[in-house]
């Protein structure tokens, strides 16, 4: 049986990984990969300007603003974006406004143009002209670099001492404390934690979830719709049959994220060949920070038993919906048929990745823990609550053993279904008939 079980699953891995498909979606998903990690070197190889820097044009009125306000714009650079050195060019300028606006014009927006002067009341006012409209990046950086030099300026000509300048621009050391014994003060971070670094793995899980009940169902289509499940099931039984199929599919999907993993191993490694754009790297900055906020924080304690049954709760899922999906495709005779019976898992899908999502919004809510028990959910919802401190490590165990009764309960009662579906070729009363081969052992 042992022999004959492997020979089954080896043909059904050859057959996926010699297929066209296999080698076209391999060339996509790791090109994709590649280029988002290196997407601003590619935008700047078609005539993007992430690399090129952008001149600042500065004339002064006051005379006061602009001798400070290219250290103010580099201390925003670096210290509060996170970015090795600054991408702008400052220079003052003594000509007219009209003059300067020809100059931005021909230099085709890598130049802007700041006009520094008094207004009737004698306050300080800015006008930035550029020949279009800048992004959000540029615009709160160039921004918070005039609001902080202004700030400095004033605070220094009303007569303060150095002293009471430097508490001032100092500003307030926050002590925070909760009350709630129960929270610590880390918690209060879970949430974009979970908007932000958990797509990165729930995402794939995803979507390969989605392949492995399309290749499991077209596989035991295909086989029905060409007869040689006849063949096959006289040379073997139904339950080594349906044991091939999930093991066979289950150890493509593994294959596949290895594959995805070396991809984004190739980008990174291309990126630092290649370099990288100053506002990528600087967003790199900021995830490595929000992962060293993460161990060094109160999730750090939770970290380890949060990988472990993170990874327990996606095998066993991938296993109950490769389960479900054999069970199913066995009832139907044609891929169209199959469509259909796939439509509520890929729902439940999409509800338990959309509610992982927003479940920051709805913290202490009774359904969304319930739901995170549910089984076919439960691997992408039950560690989101978990790092947002809604549920403890007790209740992810919990969501892992209903997962392994699922997956016995899908074993045991699948297989009756399978041994009468995979030789019915009626699309007739498909639910009466596995209703009624669920009564016969």
């Amino acid at each position: 049986m042992r022999s004959k079980l492997n020979f089954l699953i080896n043909v059904s891995l050859k057959k996926k990984i010699k297929s066209k498909w296999f080698l076209v979606a391999n060339i996509v998903i790791g090109l994709l990969i590649v280029g988002l990690i290196n997407l601003d070197s590619i935008i700047t190889k078609f005539g993007g300007d992430f690399s090129d820097s952008t001149k600042i044009y500065i004339s002064d009125e006051t005379t006061v603003i602009a001798p400070t306000f290219e250290e103010a714009l580099n201390l925003y650079v670096t210290n509060l974006y996170g970015m090795e050195e600054s991408k702008y060019e400052v220079e003052i300028t003594d000509k007219k406004s009209n003059e300067m606006q020809e100059t931005i014009k021909d230099e085709e927006n890598k130049s802007l143009l700041i006009e520094i002067y008094y207004d009737e009341n004698n306050d300080i006012k800015a006008k930035l002209i550029s020949l279009s409209t800048l992004d959000t990046y540029d615009y709160q950086i160039i921004s918070g670099a005039l609001n902080t030099t202004t700030s400095m300026y004033t605070l220094s000509s009303i007569g303060l001492t150095e002293e009471q300048y430097n508490k001032i621009l100092k500003g307030i050391e926050i002590d925070r404390v909760i009350l709630d014994e129960s929270i610590k003060t880390e918690d209060e971070n879970m949430e974009m934690i979970v908007t932000t670094v958990f797509p990165i793995i729930i995402l794939p899980f995803f979507m390969l979830t989605i392949f492995l009940i399309q290749f499991i169902g077209t596989e035991v289509n295909d086989e029905k719709s060409t007869k040689s499940m006849e063949i096959i099931i006289s040379n073997v039984s139904p339950k080594t049959h349906f044991a091939s199929k999930i093991i066979a599919n289950n150890l493509f999907i593994l294959m596949q994220v290895v594959l995805m993993i070396i991809y984004a191993m190739v980008g990174i490694g291309i990126r630092k060949v290649i370099g990288g754009d100053n506002i990528i790297n600087g967003i790199g900055t900021e995830v490595s920070n929000m992962f060293n906020m993460i161990l060094n924080g109160s999730l750090g304690e939770k970290l380890v038993p949060i990988i472990i049954f993170t990874i327990i709760l996606m095998i066993l899922t991938f296993i109950a919906y490769s389960l479900l999906a054999g069970i199913l495709a066995s009832m139907t005779t044609n891929a169209e048929d199959y469509q259909q019976v796939q439509g509520p898992m890929v729902i439940i899908l999409l509800i338990g990745y959309y509610l992982s999502m927003i479940a920051g919004m709805f913290e202490g809510s009774v359904l969304i823990k319930i739901l995170s028990f549910f089984p076919f959910v439960s691997a992408i919802l039950s560690p989101s609550l978990l790092v947002m401190g809604q549920i403890g490590v007790v209740e992810i165990i919990i969501s892992t053993i209903i997962m392994i009764i699922t997956n016995y309960l899908l074993i045991k009662y699948g297989i009756r279904i399978y041994k009468v579906g995979i030789l019915n070729y009626s699309s007739t009363g498909m639910w009466k008939k596995m209703f009624k081969s669920l009564r016969n052992k």
